[in-house]
């Protein structure tokens, strides 16, 4: 079930920089991220839909992340 996840998540496609910050935030502090921070993406061309996309693949990877850092210490 992880590797289906990691696979249809994509979670190492590469993002417009554009995106850089907001993703950083949805990485590492996804209740910071706003209704502004959107809007700005939006604002510069992106569909929702592009954004939905970046924004699952990177809360996915941080996910994973975090589960594999938690397995490794299991190990």
């Amino acid at each position: 079930m992880i590797d289906a996840l990691r696979t249809a998540a994509q979670p190492e496609r590469p993002a417009p920089p554009e995106f850089a910050t907001y993703l950083e935030r949805v990485r590492l502090h996804a209740y910071k991220v706003t209704d502004r921070d959107v809007e700005e993406l939006k604002a510069a061309g992106f569909t929702e839909d592009e954004i939905f996309e970046h924004t699952v693949s990177a809360a996915v990877a941080a996910g994973l992340e975090r589960l594999d850092a938690g397995l490794a210490t299991l190990r």
